[in-house]
């Protein structure tokens, strides 16, 4: 059986290459270069996976020379009723809409759903944005939930044991209930890993809607003051600090997130 071809060291599928430079999502670099508005050493080049050297070939993009985007990390407060996509179908408004006069092509670290609110990163670092979001980096999450009914303490510990939900083991790693009633109960769920619409499930499997959800701490980084909508810039000094391994480390911002949102 004949392999697919190897490329050779450094090279990357056009389509990647666009991406790495921070000119386009994947998907759209595809359309990009089939529509025929890419030009690799002077020539235009109809097949996303044509190997270049991000850094070596001279592309352009509509006469432009696609230089890499200046490095951008952004913390929005994502309002509700907003997607976290760059174009909707049924013109809901999306987390770009306000974000046009930045610079480069931003990515969503991840994805919240229409109706969470809260934390949402966009950045121009694909790899970045990568490592943020891979399970096995285990990067938490911190997320403010309200749901209908009264949570018991043997039901808020099985979400933590964990549960099966739609065929997938989901678990959250730690589950707090600061206030409950008859009525609802709110409570403060870490995450490491950012599945679809993981803490809505979690809750349903145990018979509870979740009628408020905004995410609050992404690492070392919170929410802090912003409002709905709002966005400031996060430096790399920041960043740094925000995302370091060593989770037991003391001058680790992330456990003093944990602590200040009531999980330790």
């Amino acid at each position: 059986m004949r392999g697919s071809p190897r490329r050779p060291p450094g090279h990357v599928p056009l389509n990647r290459a666009l991406s790495k430079l921070g000119i386009a999502s994947r998907t759209e670099a595809t359309r990009l270069v089939a529509d025929g508005r890419v030009r690799v050493d002077g020539r235009v080049v109809r097949d996303p996976a044509m190997p270049v050297v991000p850094e070596g070939a001279r592309v352009t993009v509509d006469g432009r020379p696609a230089a890499r985007a200046p490095w951008r990390l952004i913390l929005l407060n994502k309002p509700r009723g907003v997607v976290t996509t760059r174009r909707d179908p049924r013109g809901r408004p999306t987390v770009f809409d306000g974000l046009e006069s930045v610079e480069g092509h931003l990515v969503a670290v991840g994805r919240l759903d229409l109706a969470t609110t809260g934390l949402l990163l966009l950045t121009t670092d694909t790899r970045l944005a990568d490592w943020l979001t891979d399970p096995a980096n285990g990067v938490p999450r911190i997320y403010t939930v309200t749901v209908r009914g009264e949570v018991g303490d043997e039901a808020a510990a099985s979400l933590t044991s964990g549960l099966e939900v739609g065929g997938e083991r989901m678990a959250a790693d730690q589950v707090t209930v600061r206030k409950r009633s008859r009525r609802e109960t709110h409570l403060v769920v870490r995450l490491h890993e950012g599945r679809n619409r993981e803490v809505r499930r979690l809750f349903e499997a145990i018979g509870h809607e979740v009628t408020s959800l905004r995410r609050v701490a992404f690492g070392g980084l919170e929410l802090g003051n912003l409002q709905p909508g709002q966005w400031r810039d996060v430096d790399r000094s920041e960043c740094d600090r925000a995302f370091l391994r060593d989770r037991d480390d003391a001058e680790s911002p992330e456990p003093r997130a944990v602590r200040r949102h009531g999980l330790e």
